[in-house]
């Protein structure tokens, strides 16, 4: 796992015979938040930096961290500080700021996060206040939740999304606003033909094509060949495809793309499912790789949900139709042609665990140029299913704890029949009643991540300068 690049600045009392006198005392602290952070696994701190006690302390300080490409900065208190070292600080060190007030009952360090504070709102300087005792476990997932969020957001910064084809079936909410991508979150945006997916599909050797086959032919629970709609070939042109584009993110060094797909290719080359389904995949017949967003229908605002889920998840991303709500059980099925990852179906790193439970079914007749559907019923677990979406020229972001569902094989059977037996399900039962989801919820689309993320995309939208929804009862 790539480890979040952190920066700290301790701050301390600007007299040199007090800073003197707490010297090893902030020392000790500074030293306590980083081997506790450090010790998760998941953050690494750039840089071992001076006590802050000088104005060109703060200011050669924060140099450094920013040099060191430190995605956050963490201002640390455990006593009185000068509130005019963060002010200066925060003029050099990468933002976003986060303020710590440690435990420290016989020195005044909430004062100082506090004046600290106040002096960066009155300069306009955005951050986040948190303070507890760094060991305990809910202080510290407080901390690693925001820096989580940070990381995402600093990560999109110079990313690149390839529009692989245009607006699909007529769907405005697909289409990405370039001006508010590059304002908010300082992505590129690169409109690519999908001939080219054509094109470079030609370019790949039947060989590399056939063993591929033959991987996916001893893992997969069943392939379906129907002689018509899923055949050997048409699965070996959906792993060509899968190449081109592969080929088409290497070079036009892409971060995340979407793949138009309906009508052009559905109708006359194969679907893109299988391209969709292991873009998204930690693995592929080739090994381990890292996951890829890759959204259908060319859904911009919702590759972009899936980049932010994956950034701050480290995990793969659904990607799927609001299908239908089962009233019976009470849950949404969360369906969509065949974009889900196969890690889905088993929540495992191992593509063997997922695949026993794949199926690639023939595609229906939306779709006449045939291909396979990568079907499979998403595993049981909490979720957290987000959106990106757009009000009168402003984002805002759709927040959903949830939990997929297993209803045994039997009867996961029965419920994927009542909508569309040969693609992918998720069975989703939201923490709030349909009425109020269906009333406000903005895209026929949604994406998820298993665990809970919601404080985190919480924090992520504050940074971001986006209003959001937890769609939660009580809310």
């Amino acid at each position: 796992m790539k480890k979040i690049k952190v920066g700290i600045l301790t701050f301390s009392d600007g007299r040199p015979h007090v800073n003197a006198e707490l010297s090893q005392l902030n020392e000790r602290f500074q030293d306590t938040f980083v081997n506790t952070l450090e010790s998760t696994g998941e953050i690494e701190f750039v840089t071992k930096p001076k006590i802050v006690w000088k104005p060109s302390i703060a200011k050669e300080e924060a140099i450094k961290i920013r040099n060191a490409g430190a995605e956050v900065t963490i201002f640390n208190y455990a006593v009185w500080a000068f509130p005019h070292f963060s002010v200066i600080a925060s003029k050099f060190a990468p933002g976003p700021f986060l303020l710590f007030g440690n435990i420290n009952p016989k020195y005044p360090g909430m004062v100082g996060m506090l004046a600290a504070a106040g002096a960066l709102d009155q300069a306009g300087t955005t951050h986040t206040r948190l303070w507890g005792d760094i060991t305990k476990r809910e202080t510290l997932n407080k901390v690693i939740t925001y820096i989580r969020a940070a990381h995402a957001f600093n990560s999109l910064k110079g990313q690149r999304y390839g529009i692989i084809g245009g607006r699909p079936m007529g769907m405005y909410t697909t289409v990405p606003n370039v001006d508010l991508w590059n304002t908010i979150f300082g992505i590129d945006i690169e409109h690519i033909d999908q001939m080219e997916i054509v094109r470079l599909s030609d370019e790949v050797s039947d060989s590399k094509a056939q063993r591929a086959l033959e991987w996916l032919q001893t893992r997969a629970k069943k392939i379906r060949y129907d002689g018509k709609q899923l055949t050997p070939e048409k699965l070996k042109k959906q792993i060509k495809g899968y190449y081109a584009v592969k080929e088409i993110i290497g070079e036009n060094e892409l971060d995340f793309a979407g793949i138009k797909s309906q009508p052009e290719l559905t109708n006359n080359f194969v679907t893109m499912d299988v391209t969709e389904a292991f873009m998204n995949d930690p693995y592929d017949w080739d090994g381990p790789h890292e996951p890829f967003v890759v959204a259908t229908e060319a859904d911009s605002d919702g590759a972009l949900t899936m980049q932010i889920l994956k950034l701050i998840s480290n995990s793969p991303v659904l990607f799927a139709d609001v299908r239908h709500y089962d009233a019976e059980d009470n849950f949404f099925d969360l369906c969509n042609s065949g974009a889900h990852a196969t890690f889905f179906a088993g929540r495992s790193y191992t593509p063997e665990e997922n695949l026993k439970n794949v199926e690639f079914y023939p595609e229906g007749f939306y779709f006449p140029a045939g291909g396979a559907s990568v079907r499979h019923i998403a595993a049981p677990g909490k979720v957290t299913i987000a959106r990106l979406a757009r009000k009168e020229g402003k984002y805002w972001m759709a927040i959903i704890p949830a939990e997929f569902l297993d209803f045994g094989e039997e009867k996961n059977e029965e419920k994927a029949r009542a909508t569309q037996v040969e693609w992918p399900h998720a069975f989703a039962r939201l923490e709030v009643g349909p009425e109020e989801f269906l009333s406000t919820y903005d895209s026929n689309h949604c994406h998820a991540v298993y665990g809970d993320y919601v404080a985190e995309l919480e924090h992520f939208c504050k940074i971001a300068g986006i209003e959001y929804k937890v769609y939660k009862e009580g809310k």
